[in-house]
């Protein structure tokens, strides 16, 4: 493992610790997924219980799961993303540091959707959580790599600001 840059975050599982095994590495992932998710589920988040999206399951893991480390615009086409991989351990204390001001966050829509972002104060990594009304459920998380789509978060964050919403610093 390796330290990231935001030091309050934990350390990145490389795929290289696991001697490049997938196998392995997946089995690693999954472990602190449930670690963090399923063995110690986080405090209630803006006032309501935070479940897991379950199905589809792909090989035993939940659908949560496969959206933290995948990528694709189809559920049944979603690939590994090594850079999703690596930051399995961040959603659960960006989720717990909500309220803590080391995090942008605001209500969109997206998709018909309610949704929670939490991103980091540079917008380089984002956790997107959907409000079901009565319970909430982690839906993705991924690094924001390009300028422009940090930009277009931040403006966002700003907009969701200047409408009085659900938003924290």
């Amino acid at each position: 493992m390796t330290q990231p840059v935001h030091g309050w975050l934990p350390a990145l599982m490389l795929l290289a610790s696991y001697g490049g095994d997938w196998s392995r590495y997946l089995e690693a992932l999954y472990s602190q997924f449930c670690q963090d998710w399923i063995h110690a589920p986080p405090a209630p988040f803006d006032g309501k219980r935070v479940a897991l999206k379950r199905r589809p399951a792909i090989k035993g893991k939940e659908a949560t799961f496969w959206h933290f480390i995948t990528e694709g615009p189809t559920e049944s086409a979603r690939v590994p993303d090594l850079r999703r991989c690596e930051r399995i351990p961040w959603p659960r204390p960006i989720v717990d540091a909500v309220d803590d001001g080391r995090l942008r966050c605001w209500k969109t829509t997206r998709k018909n959707e309610e949704r929670y972002v939490l991103a980091l104060e540079d917008f380089s990594y984002v956790v997107v959580i959907a409000d079901r009304g009565e319970y909430v459920l982690p839906w993705t998380a991924y690094p924001v790599d390009r300028a422009h789509q940090r930009r277009k978060l931040a403006r966002e964050y700003e907009a969701a600001r200047s409408q009085n919403g659900w938003c924290r610093p």
